[in-house]
């Protein structure tokens, strides 16, 4: 964890400027999600958010490269790295970044009715091994993306192979992206007070713990930090 922390000292600022990028990005599907979760426009609503998540996909490819960069040491400037990869990851990260927000809203319309009909093993052992799977995946797809030209369809065989061949780091990856939301979900109506803390560093730090965790897996596979200091080398 040396380099979570090395990074998170390093790059503060940095992270909370990406953090509100993405909320920004974000904010259309949330403010309709909302909408349906209130019960205002019912189902149309939900498919609304659903729409509106077009730019999520290529937002979080945008972060996880900015997020790598600090964690390989490698200067850059926010601004300028997210808004170059938002435009060359857009097109392929759409539908991931749109089924990946589909399944978190699901899954939060799963928990509210466990929490209000009462234990149901089934269901709640069907939701965690579901959550940490998605957890486990999904991180890769977005840095392949980021980083690797390839078929999406590769990529997600990719992922899942990488994830389940390194079990240990996928696993703690996964949890320690969601420590932050559970502890929220869990104290739930207190922790609101937490909200702007969320909305400032809430994303960028899960995105964090998370990249520490899974990215020497990924960079020894494909050898992207190797790659890239040779194409730096060459051009000097």
């Amino acid at each position: 964890m040396i380099v979570f922390f090395e990074a998170l000292a390093k790059d503060f600022w940095n992270l909370v400027k990406l953090n509100l990028i993405f909320c920004v990005c974000a904010l259309p599907s949330a403010a309709l999600f909302l909408l349906n979760f209130l019960g205002i426009l019912g189902g149309f609503a939900f498919v609304l958010s659903i729409a509106a998540a077009f730019p999520i996909g290529g937002s979080v490819c945008a972060c996880m490269f900015c997020v790598t960069k600090m964690i390989r040491r490698d200067p850059g400037y926010v601004w300028y790295d997210f808004k170059r990869k938002f435009k060359e990851n857009l097109k392929q990260a759409t539908a991931p970044g749109i089924l990946c927000t589909l399944f978190v809203y699901l899954q939060i319309y799963l928990w509210q009715n466990l929490m209000q009909s009462g234990a149901n093993i089934a269901l709640i052992l069907a939701g965690i091994i579901t959550l940490l799977i998605f957890g486990m995946t999904a991180p890769y797809i977005f840095v392949q993306i980021a980083y690797i030209e390839l078929k999406t369809s590769q990529i997600v065989k990719n992922s899942v192979l990488i994830a389940f061949a390194n079990t240990g780091r996928s696993l703690a990856g996964a949890l320690l992206g969601f420590v932050i939301w559970i502890i929220f979900a869990a104290l739930l109506p207190d922790s609101l007070i937490a909200t702007p803390a969320l909305i400032v560093l809430g994303f960028s730090i899960s995105w964090l713990m998370n990249l520490v965790c899974i990215w020497p897996p990924i960079d020894k596979l494909f050898t992207i930090d190797e790659t890239l200091r040779g194409r730096s080398g060459q051009e000097l």
